[in-house]
């Protein structure tokens, strides 16, 4: 849909950023918002990636890719001793990193790298917190048009290697065609149609 019609509205409804005004929200199987109640955010099991990054510049790679681990508090082992803790958080660390070519990066702070690492770094971060739902919040739209179309291929070569849901929000027509299993187009906060590309 255009800017203004609800997109990233919808993504912070479903995040838990913003309350439901009508409706609910099922992850999973699992009631997370509505007449049911309210599930806070970090319980939901979402990973969000946003179109500017959100990088933590005086961080490397590894404590970006980490950070959502280390300050979480709600994954499941946080009740083991801190060396397990350790452990478990640098091999999903170094997982996210191979899946996405950014294994020699991991040492360097995010001004040392191009746009599309950046985004590889943010991606990572998302993936290594092994969510039930990814949310992409025009993750593209800050990189050059060549770049956008390589980063399009990953992303949805890696969608198919993780398996999870992902709801991805874009203005962008081909990217919708191209990366979506089901498309919801939305104008001024109304859903307008539901459907494969096709």
């Amino acid at each position: 849909g255009p800017s203004g019609c609800g997109k990233t509205t919808l993504l912070r409804i479903i995040a838990g950023l913003e309350a439901v005004e009508s409706g609910e929200i099922w992850i999973d199987g699992a009631q997370v918002a509505g007449a049911g109640g309210e599930l806070p955010p970090a319980r939901r099991g979402i990973a969000m990636v946003f179109q500017d990054y959100a990088l933590y510049p005086h961080l490397n790679v590894r404590e970006n890719l980490a950070f959502g681990l280390k300050h979480g508090k709600t994954w499941v082992g946080s009740n083991l001793p801190r060396s397990e803790i350790a452990k478990r958080i640098e091999k999903r660390v170094l997982n996210a990193a191979e899946m996405l070519g950014l294994e020699k990066l991991l040492d360097r702070k995010p001004s040392e790298l191009s746009g599309g690492q950046r985004q590889r770094v943010a991606i990572g971060r998302a993936i290594a917190k092994e969510p039930k739902v990814f949310l992409f919040d025009e993750p593209l739209s800050n990189l050059d048009a060549r770049l956008r179309t390589e980063t399009r291929v990953e992303l949805a070569a890696l969608h198919r290697r993780l398996g999870s849901i992902s709801v991805y929000v874009t203005h962008d027509q081909v990217e919708a065609m191209t990366l979506a299993d089901r498309l919801v187009v939305l104008n001024e906060g109304v859903i307008q149609q539901v459907g494969r590309p096709e």
